[in-house]
């Protein structure tokens, strides 16, 4: 059994009992109907507040005997869940916290919400009304606020999950009150302050995972029966209390990511029960003695990284017998491993991270009886054992015959500072391996290379010189047939030049010490992610503001591509834009910009969220949420291309999924806004300054700075939110090209069923619904011709987004298949002329083979398109204007 599924048995267990609970009850309501007419009323109160469906609730039916997810004894409701149910259209678009009838079920026990949208806070009445409840689980349902005290007068709770949501606030110190809780999980939240002293209390507590909030103060100890305790990716400061060996029970035990300092106390050997511990990223210090792991005989998981342990390692961990997972790595532990544990037969499945210490010496174990082993960053030297090379990494030693080392000078200097004398264990060698000497033959050849690369590129500037007189005197002649006309060029650094900025124009000014209080010193912990404009982090300014950071490095990232955000960010605002809070320019080498946190991450993340069921199960955002989010995108671009005063408009260049962010409310920001520049190509430039800024993104490797680059893009966004298939609009270009190649064949205009084989299947869907995610994935297909000028402009597929139906129904017709009227004609004419004429239509060239460009978009297309060769269509746009949009709907 792995050291993971062996850690969360317990657990498992329990929440098997209350399943198998539950299901008891809900068997049970196959025999007896309900009884109690204001229970009734109240379930039908729920359904209607809820909006849910008539398939999972049927108004008629008794609810004991046919609802799904409502449990009952001897003719009354004691359970009531909605995990899985579906919602009508308007549940779905106010999902709101609206519970008020279930003060009616008065003898309830089970209340589960888990992944059913409860936007809204949770009512004080339910610690008043349903003293009878016994489990109250409410992850991942976006619940916000603060816990109320109430819930503290819930004397028969055993079971309180409120994990995966938004709440913030302190946790109730009236919780203390539910002596009969043995499970507690407030985990991923935005709670802060300390854990209530009086916690100590509750004596039937075995599992409390606060893991990934803002909590802070001391360790909480003295929980004698606690199997579980998950206090990560916190701020809890101070050292860990040597109470903690009163713990005589505990399984795992995680307090990795805080702040903790000090020693490690030696009371942990008292904790015989233990399988995992992490305290790995504290600032935890000291020597660790040998006997101090030597009686953790049940001990599989163990991390003490990055810390600052030194001295010798103990060898009391090498005697373990179920330790596979050991990772020690990032701290100053020294001297010898002669005994890695050779003997250990345990061993042989193990992982072992020992890297980045002062480790030094010989490697006298046979390491390639471990599956993996990481020795990097020490100063082994000598030769390495046979059979290792595949098992164990070895960068940076100083080992014999081994790519990657340290230098000689370097490990001989480590070696004299303790008094050891460094050669190598007798090898003649330098410690890393000899370059080979040239051959006079292959400097020969060198030589011939080189005079042909600098002859080349002496013609090449003879060339670039001769070629710019001729341009510049046809571009004179021209400017003297136009007249004295001033015309406007394109700015050469994005929008860096398009206004003159004053620093008060930057937002508020932050000082770094600010910021750095409020990322916890750029922690790792609270590092989202490297970014290729700089490290993103979270904080949390005075007042509670939760923000984030960007860290740009002016070493590694150009002055201007910083500026040009900084100068976008302080003079353009939209609603759709994220929320620019201020600056730092404190540093010459390091510059700071702070936004506001987007409490939902980013589409990638948030359109299959991970529950935290034990079947590791995925959470998907239904297609309401999906459409709403294509047209806010959709929307902010065309700020970009259409609405914004800048001249030339402006072009993203970096949207995907992982630069479209959301609130709290799912509502859209565009991020990554480093890439955003003026639109290249503007036909008033200069023809040479057209040619250089060409030939200087290619050899930059940037995305293009156009419009039609950006539709590409948002075309294989809509693709995603249509498949499901989340981080695809990212890709490399080989994985991108293949995914489309597999999914655009199944898009037709004629017919809907090849669509319905490629749309996300966790999506609930009704005929609205589906013809909606069809003509999403048309318009994503639309956007993502080969040829950028039959591409649709961004206004035409916002108007085409928000008229869905529009573009595959005509609304007297229920065939699935579209049978056009005149004014459903006139209509796709419009929205997809030039699209059917060059793409689903038979374009060849005049000696009757098919057009490359277009290969890719015919296949599988015309086998569907029965239409066009009785009926031409005009290449009028790709999409309608909006102003023939609303006459259609006027027409309607």
């Amino acid at each position: 059994m792995g050291p993971t599924r062996a850690l969360l048995l317990k657990f498992n267990v329990l929440l098997l009992v209350v399943v198998i609970q539950f299901g008891v009850l809900v068997v049970s309501a196959q025999r007896e109907p309900l009884t109690s007419e204001v229970e009734r009323s109240a379930l039908l109160g729920l359904r209607a507040s809820l909006g849910i469906r008539a398939r999972d609730w049927p108004k008629q039916a008794d609810p004991c005997r046919a609802w799904a997810g409502i449990g009952c004894r001897n003719g009354t409701v004691v359970g009531v869940s909605l995990y899985g149910l579906s919602r009508t259209k308007r549940g779905m678009l106010e999902p709101r916290f609206q519970v008020d009838s279930m003060v009616n079920l008065t003898r309830l026990e089970v209340f589960n919400s888990t992944g059913f949208v409860l936007h809204g806070v949770i009512p004080e009445w339910f610690g008043e009304w349903l003293g009878g409840l016994q489990v109250l689980d409410l992850r991942s349902s976006l619940v916000v606020g603060s816990i109320p005290e109430s819930l503290g007068r819930l004397k028969e709770l055993n079971v309180l999950v409120l994990a995966d949501n938004l709440i913030d606030g302190r946790i109730p110190e009236a919780l203390w009150r539910l002596s009969r809780l043995t499970v507690l999980d407030l985990s991923r939240n935005k709670l802060a302050g300390s854990v209530p002293l009086m916690f100590r209390f509750m004596f039937n507590l075995t599992r409390i995972d606060l893991s990934s909030n803002r909590l802070s103060g001391p360790v909480p100890y003295d929980l004698p029966r606690l199997t579980y305790l998950n206090l990560s990716s916190n701020g809890f400061m101070g050292a860990i209390p040597a109470e903690l060996g009163n713990m005589s029970e505990l399984v795992e035990l995680d307090l990795g990511s805080n702040m903790l300092s000090g020693w490690l106390p030696k009371s942990v050997a008292a904790l015989k029960s233990l399988r995992k511990m992490n305290i790995g990223e504290n600032v935890l210090e000291g020597r660790l003695s040998d006997d101090m792991f030597s009686d953790l005989k049940e001990l599989e998981f163990l991390d003490l990284s990055y810390n600052r342990f030194d001295g010798a390692f103990p060898s009391g961990l090498w005697s373990l017998p179920k330790l596979t997972f050991l990772d020690v790595s990032g701290n100053d532990f020294t001297g010898t491993l002669t005994e890695l544990s050779c003997s250990n037969d345990s061993a042989r499945n193990a992982v072992f991270d020992l890297s980045n210490n002062l480790f030094y010496g010989g490697l006298v174990c046979r390491l390639g009886q471990f599956s993996v082993v990481d020795l990097s960053g020490n100063y082994f030297a000598g030769k390495v054992p046979s059979g290792a090379m595949n098992h164990t990494i070895f960068f940076r030693n100083c080992l014999q015959s081994v790519g990657s080392q340290r230098s000689f000078e370097d490990c001989r200097l480590f070696y004299a500072q303790r008094g050891l004398s460094f050669h190598n264990f007798e090898a003649s060698s330098p410690v890393q391996p000899p370059f080979p000497e040239p051959s006079p033959k292959s400097n020969k050849l060198l030589a011939y290379v080189i005079a042909g690369v600098f002859g080349g590129c002496g013609f090449t500037v003879i060339l670039v010189i001769v070629l710019f007189c001729i341009i510049k005197a046809w571009d004179m002649g021209h400017e003297n047939q136009r007249g004295t006309a001033d015309v406007e060029t394109v700015p050469d650094e994005g929008v860096a030049s398009l206004t003159k900025l004053t620093p008060s124009s930057f937002g508020e000014s932050f000082t770094f010490d600010q910021l750095a209080q409020s990322s916890w010193n750029f922690s790792e912990s609270n590092l989202i992610k490297h970014g290729h404009s700089g490290d993103l982090f979270r904080g949390v300014l005075d007042g509670g503001i939760h923000v984030v950071i960007k860290r740009v490095d002016l070493n590694t990232i150009k002055k201007e591509s910083f500026m040009s955000e900084l100068e976008l960010l302080s003079k353009v605002s939209h609603t759709r834009l994220i929320p620019f809070l201020g600056h730092c320019l404190e540093h010459e080498d390091q510059k700071f910009l702070v936004y506001k946190h987007m409490p939902n991450g980013d589409l990638s993340n948030s359109l299959h969220r991970k529950t935290t069921s034990a079947d590791g199960s995925l959470l998907s955002l239904d297609w309401i949420i999906r459409s709403k989010i294509a047209i806010e995108a959709a929307e902010g671009l065309c700020f970009f291309h259409h609405e914004c005063t800048c001249t030339p408009p402006l072009v993203h260049r970096d949207i995907q999924s992982t630069s479209i962010l959301l609130d709290d409310k799912f509502e859209v920001r565009l991020g990554s806004l480093s890439e955003v520049h003026v639109q290249e190509g503007d036909p008033h430039s200069h023809l040479f300054t057209r040619l250089w800024r060409s030939s200087d993104q290619f050899r930059s490797g940037s995305p293009a700075a156009t419009c039609a680059y950006d539709v590409y893009c948002f075309g294989k966004v809509l693709l995603e939110l249509v498949t499901g298939q989340a981080g695809m609009s990212n890709a490399d270009e080989a994985t991108t090209k293949q995914w489309l190649e597999k999914t655009l064949p199944h898009i037709s205009i004629y017919d809907k069923e090849p669509a319905t084989k490629i749309m996300d299947a966790s999506l609930v869907l009704d005929d609205d619904l589906l013809d909606e995610v069809w003509s999403m994935a048309i318009v994503a297909r639309t956007c993502l011709d080969p040829k950028p000028s039959r591409r649709p402009p961004m206004r035409h597929i916002l108007k085409a987004l928000e008229n869905p139906l529009k573009v595959v129904r005509d609304e007297r017709s229920t065939s699935a298949k579209l049978k056009p009227s005149s004014s459903m004609q006139s209509w796709t004419a419009a929205f997809f002329g030039s699209w059917l004429q060059g793409s689903l239509a038979p374009n060849r060239e005049e000696n009757g083979s098919f057009k490359h460009s277009d290969r890719l978009i015919n296949q599988g297309s015309i086998g569907h398109n029965n239409h066009s060769s009785s009926r031409k269509r005009q290449a009028i746009e790709i999409c309608p204007e909006p102003d023939e949009l609303q006459d259609l709907e006027t027409q309607d």
